[in-house]
């Protein structure tokens, strides 16, 4: 993955074939915010201005710049994978709850 990270704040950088330059959405806010550049330095450059307008915004409108995440989410799978995972993770003494996570935490990091 294509990503930038500046102040512990994270962007996905992709090729705008069209306009011939790179384009950054920073990712995790309670809004948009994106910037543009022709090469890192100048991403970089953009990315940091960009961040600091949206942290503006947000703090003369008393809006929090993160997305909150409440740790929750909804996983829908295939009903012979489901049985799979209780198989293992009960081989495990583990929930699959807890087989997840790790698996997740292994993407992540």
């Amino acid at each position: 993955m294509n990503t930038m990270t500046l102040d512990g704040y994270h962007a996905r950088i992709e090729y705008d074939p069209d306009l011939d330059v790179f384009r950054g959405e920073i990712l995790g806010l309670n809004g948009g915010a994106d910037f543009y550049g022709r090469n890192p330095r100048e991403l970089r450059a953009e990315f940091r201005k960009s961040l600091q307008v949206f942290l503006n915004v947000c703090r003369e409108k008393g809006i929090e710049p993160r997305r909150h995440y409440s740790g929750k989410f909804n996983l829908r799978i295939p009903p012979e994978l489901h049985e799979q995972l209780a198989i293992v993770a009960q081989a495990r003494g583990k929930s699959i709850n807890a087989l997840a996570q790790e698996a997740l935490q292994k993407i992540v990091a």
